[in-house]
């Protein structure tokens, strides 16, 4: 009695000091003073940021240092200039121009650039991954890393200390023994070191000689080579990336690895500084790769906390015209859904693609539940048929994009260590329009809500309480 009275006290006492949100505060204390000792055991594993602490003891900033902005900063539409004065505020970080980006779908397309990439590597090769798995896909990956090692290159491989296989890890055992440096990201088997589920690192992320990047949404595993029929395929969307906007990628990379295994990298092996670097920052034409303007937006329960969120908050609430999103999860925060219906009832066409049916049940019935008022404020949500789609992708106003790894959840914006690339580029938009168009089967209906027989509207509602945790 006395030490379930006093563990009650300890986390009603902790919970008041460093919960901000009202709500979770609440369930908590409720939870420790009707259950002290499994309340507190489940608080202790799942409840307690330990991120920022590690990240103190080892010196390592979370978010980006400010940088100096370009000595010309790129010409921005008069309608998104609130946008970029408000995201460069949140990321410290200037918007550059004179980059290429090119839209690869599936495994099928970007699988052979990155390892077409990877095999052309000279000096460095970094490589961040939720998934990575020890199938066919990832044999072709590690044989392609070894043989990078072997020619010279520096090669970091950053894999998720849960997505990369729990317990077993096959791959980052594979290549350690090649004498591959890779590590796990938060990964222990004591659980006061390693919160199990939480705060992952969902980054995806490759940079080859500091100069070429992939990112998006792809892992790597074969259930993304949809050509190949796996059993469960898994349709995605990646991005390859050339231009001054890769420096920003590459210290993303880097500070995420100083992180997980304590090295500084440094030097013109990672971020190479080409002498008309600053010709293109100032919007010269000889070096520039393409003409999409580019900025990188990192996020996690760290000093960069919910800043995808906010950035996203910001765009919904400047589009005049369209808002067009696509996401395999899809159980927004009570601030962004307001954000989208006000959208909406102002005149802003919004659609919101999901799948029919996602890899993860309980957050298709918990989706059920939360998406009623949108539908009744005018957002129009669209059902994608198999096979599930695993991409997330934002356009604005037919100009403004926002790629990555991010889904839309609490998960994504509050708990994962995420990425994602903001591109102000209308050619681009219209691409990935076109793309979120035909993905628009099926419309869900006020009724197929409504007509939900009592047991299941109880079990979806439910399954919604654990929202921040799906």
């Amino acid at each position: 009695m006395g030490i379930g009275l006093a563990s009650a006290l300890l986390l009603t006492i902790h919970v008041l000091l460093h919960k901000r949100e009202v709500g979770t505060a609440i369930g908590w204390i409720g939870l420790a003073w009707l259950a002290p000792l499994s309340g507190s055991a489940l608080y202790l594993l799942f409840g307690i940021n330990r991120v920022t602490r590690r990240a103190r003891q080892l010196a390592v900033p979370p978010s980006a240092p400010a940088q100096t902005e370009p000595p010309q900063a790129p010409t921005i539409a008069p309608a998104f200039r609130a946008l970029d004065h408000a995201v460069r505020h949140i990321t410290r970080l200037p918007l550059v121009a004179g980059n290429a980006v090119r839209l690869l779908r599936n495994g099928d397309e970007a699988y052979p650039a990155m390892l077409d990439a990877i095999g052309r590597a000279q000096r460095s090769v970094a490589l961040s991954s939720y998934i990575f798995r020890n199938d066919r896909t990832g044999a072709a990956f590690f044989d392609a890393l070894v043989a990078a090692k072997a020619r010279g290159a520096e090669v970091r491989v950053l894999i998720d200390g849960i997505g990369g296989g729990y317990f077993r890890h096959p791959i980052y055992r594979r290549l350690r023994g090649a004498g591959v440096p890779a590590a796990l990201f938060m990964h222990s088997a004591l659980p006061w070191r390693m919160p199990f589920l939480n705060l992952r690192t969902h980054t995806k992320l490759l940079i080859v000689d500091g100069a070429t990047a992939f990112t998006g949404g792809i892992n790597i595993a074969d259930e993304n080579r949809v050509g190949w029929h796996p059993p469960n395929p898994v349709r995605d969307t990646h991005f390859r990336i050339e231009g001054p906007v890769v420096r920003q990628l590459a210290g993303a990379f880097a500070r995420s690895w100083m992180f997980a295994a304590g090295e500084d990298l440094h030097g013109d092996r990672w971020q190479p500084a080409p002498a008309s670097d600053s010709t293109a920052l100032a919007g010269g034409t000889a070096a520039l790769a393409g003409g999409t303007m580019a900025r990188v937006v990192t996020s996690g329960p760290d000093a960069d906390i919910e800043k995808i969120e906010h950035v996203v908050l910001h765009a919904l609430n400047g589009a005049q015209r369209s808002i067009r999103l696509v996401t395999p999860y899809f159980l927004p925060s009570e601030v962004l859904t307001i954000a989208l219906l006000l959208a909406a009832t102002r005149g802003v066409g919004v659609d919101v693609i999901i799948p029919r049916a996602s890899n993860h049940r309980f957050v298709d019935w918990a989706t059920r539940a939360h998406v009623g008022p949108l539908l009744d404020h005018g957002v129009r949500i669209w059902l994608n048929d198999p096979p599930f789609e695993h991409s997330k992708m934002l356009v604005v106003d037919e100009t403004w994009c926002f790629v990555g790894s991010a889904n839309w959840d609490m998960r994504s914006f509050r708990l994962n260590f995420e990425l994602n690339l903001e591109l102000y580029d209308p050619a681009l938009a219209t691409e990935l329009g076109r793309s979120m168009q035909a993905k628009m089967t099926t419309r869900l209906e006020c009724a197929e809500l409504t007509g939900r027989s009592l047991p299941v509207r109880l079990r979806d509602a439910s399954v919604r309480l654990l929202l921040p945790y799906l």
